[in-house]
């Protein structure tokens, strides 16, 4: 039975988007609608009962499908395997996405394409239920790309929009980027393992580890690094992460989808999955701690700066993102997935709130908001509590993971605890920002959009309190499962460590335990001040700016700020605001030079060899064709001539060849 249940959690999603995709144009919008929704709560459903069975009980699911792969040496099944960590993660994907389809039908109820949406949105979810429930890397594979493909489709859903078309493509290529390192991974495991199946490739973690081929450099390291290089471009960070900004571009549903529970923690995920390779390289976990503690503070130095809704929450993801990975990379997998859960919950509810905001007052700016509490009070509630469980403040679920990624970096003795801190003082500080901003304050909207501010349908607002719930309980319900007694709590043998962290979560030191949370309130007072009072840091949306960054000018109707009353700090706010000029860096390093090795070539093809070969032999035998069409006069005495000449020349031909001999 539960086979069958654990079929049809990954199969709905599928059905739904089968069904509304290829009747999309014939299809009644209502049951198209029903179809979708009902189909994701069914799945939700179902995963809760695996959930039980699998998690709880401890029993894990095995399903070979059908012979995907067949050669002489090498096979490989479709198959399905569940245990603890992926019946967490089915619950974390078919939960959010459950309430971003309902949500959907509220938000997009006036887009002529809400079927065409909805279809795409359970593509999604089918693929990343795949990705979860692989049992070899190759089908983890296609759940990988496959997510890929749907974030390109619903990134750019309004592709009338250009800067949707732009966004989308984006995306699609940067993952690109890191995708191909992901892919010589598997490679390099099929050849030395002679399978891509988990077991057998965890299995042979000796050999790979014995095999060196580079300095002191084994095989493993790099199949984990390059493992990990993919997981840079998936989940967005630092250097691969430029494509998730621009991803807002695509309607907000989707950056709930994207940013909480699918595509960006597919990373985090595989790390978690590969544990049983990543200890044996402890090199590349030093590196996947850096890269998440460098991440997690860079992203949230930027937020800071932002003036869209958001993208201030889509570098909060990265950032959290980071916070992620530097679990992992300190062998704390299962706080890793513990934060994973958690964030999907409350990221969902703070994008989906955001939702709100940006369909009622059509606009993203949040300097030009202000005062939306009272208009929008049960948005304003949700938000709140989205943003305190961010912070990390108690009882709500962000305490418990974040705290508990903190004590392992702390326990591990990385420096990238003093970034986790660091950045867990910037997050309170623009979760508060994005408050005072938006919802305090005086309105600076037009006083007819003011005045018609109101909470938008039911629809919308009531699937929210599914993700208040998780908000509130998941934090709890997570720390009770990694205090089980077993290795690892919870996830026990599905996740892999040689020095088991406790994670000091039964007796942590107290002031370890209750840093995050105070650095959080820090964070927030600090907040209150600089955006409630009248020395506002609103730094300018908008700058004037020169060739020469010394003589950047920050204006903006709301005056001389913070970072633009001395130098460094201006200089600072700068940078922070362009975002460290990654994008500007990528265009002069990889996009001017292709487009002058386009060109180049654009040269050589059009202006060469295309006029020197079948343009120019099209010219002569135009050239030809012309001039005899000339004798074609339609004269029987023009005719006669050239019959009387060509008589001529032959009988003068053959005259002048007998002569000759």
């Amino acid at each position: 039975m539960y086979k069958t249940l654990t079929i049809m959690i990954i199969i709905l999603p599928l059905a739904s988007a089968i069904i509304n995709g290829l009747f999309l144009r014939v299809i009644d919008k209502k049951l198209a609608q029903v179809i979708a929704t009902g189909f994701l709560s069914l799945s939700t459903l179902l995963s809760l009962i695996i959930f039980n069975h699998t998690g709880l009980e401890g029993d894990i699911i095995h399903i070979k499908l059908f012979p995907w792969i067949v050669l002489e040496q090498f096979k490989v099944d479709f198959a399905i395997y569940v245990d603890q960590l992926t019946s967490i993660m089915f619950i974390a994907v078919t939960w959010v996405s459950s309430v971003v389809h309902i949500y959907s039908l509220g938000y997009m109820a006036e887009d002529k394409g809400i079927v065409r949406f909805l279809s795409f949105l359970s593509l999604f979810t089918f693929f990343m239920l795949m990705l979860v429930s692989a049992d070899n890397f190759l089908q983890l594979f296609f759940g990988w790309e496959g997510v890929g493909v749907c974030s390109y489709l619903l990134i750019g859903f309004w592709y009338s929009k250009e800067s949707s078309n732009k966004a989308a493509i984006k995306a699609f290529i940067t993952n690109r980027a890191s995708d191909f390192a992901f892919i010589l991974g598997i490679i390099t495991i099929i050849f030395y393992c002679g399978s891509a199946n988990y077991k057998n490739v965890f299995l042979s973690t000796g050999l790979l580890s014995n095999t060196k081929i580079l300095l002191q450099f084994s095989i493993l390291d790099i199949i984990c690094l390059l493992l990990f290089i993919g997981c840079i471009g998936k989940s967005a960070q630092i250097g691969l992460h430029v494509w998730l900004p621009d991803a807002m571009e695509g309607p907000t549903p989707v950056s709930a989808l994207i940013h909480a529970a699918t595509m960006v923690t597919a990373g985090v995920f595989l790390v978690a999955r590969c544990s049983y390779l990543f200890e044996y390289s402890p090199i590349v976990l030093q590196f996947i701690t850096i890269i998440g503690g460098i991440t997690c503070l860079f992203a949230a130095s930027i937020a800071i700066m932002q003036s869209d809704i958001k993208k201030i929450i889509a570098y909060s993801t990265c950032s959290q993102l980071g916070y992620m990975f530097m679990a992992c990379g300190v062998s704390a997998y299962n706080s890793g997935i513990f934060h994973l859960v958690t964030h999907a919950f409350f990221k969902a509810l703070l994008f989906l709130s955001v939702g709100n905001v940006i369909h009622v007052v059509h606009e993203q700016d949040i300097f030009k908001m202000g005062d939306l509490r009272n208009k929008m009070p049960i948005t304003y509630g949700n938000f709140l509590i989205g943003s305190l469980a961010l912070i990390g403040i108690y009882p709500l679920a962000g305490f418990y993971s974040k705290d508990s990624i903190l004590e392992a970096s702390y326990s591990s003795g990385s420096l990238m605890f003093i970034f986790g801190i660091a950045a867990a003082i910037l997050t309170a500080i623009y979760s508060m920002k994005i408050i005072i901003l938006v919802f305090h304050g005086k309105t600076k909207l037009e006083k007819d959009i003011f005045e018609h501010v109101h909470e938008p349908a039911k629809i919308m607002n009531n699937p929210l309190i599914l993700l208040v719930a998780g908000s509130f309980f998941s934090g709890m319900i997570g720390y009770y499962l990694l205090s089980m007694d077993k290795p690892n709590g919870y996830f026990h043998e599905s996740l892999f460590n040689l020095h088991i962290y406790k994670l000091l979560i039964n007796h942590p030191p107290l002031y370890i335990k209750l840093l995050p949370m105070a650095v959080g309130i820090i964070g927030i007072i600090m907040g209150i001040y600089l955006y409630k009072s009248s020395t506002v840091m609103s730094f300018p949306h908008r700058l004037e700016s020169s060739k020469n960054i010394k003589h950047w000018i920050p204006r903006s109707s709301h005056g001389m700020t913070f970072f633009s009353k001395m130098a460094p700090f201006r200089l600072i706010g700068n940078i922070l605001y362009n975002k460290y000029y990654f994008d500007e860096l990528y265009t002069y390093l990889i996009v001017k030079p292709i487009n002058c090795l386009a060109c180049l070539f654009y040269l050589g093809d059009q202006k060469i060899i295309d006029r020197f070969g079948p343009n120019g032999f099209l010219r002569v035998v135009n050239y030809f064709s012309v001039l005899t069409g000339k004798i074609q006069t339609g004269y029987v005495f023009n005719y006669a001539l050239y019959i009387v000449s060509f008589i001529v020349v032959t009988i003068s031909y053959f005259v002048f060849t007998f002569f000759q001999k």
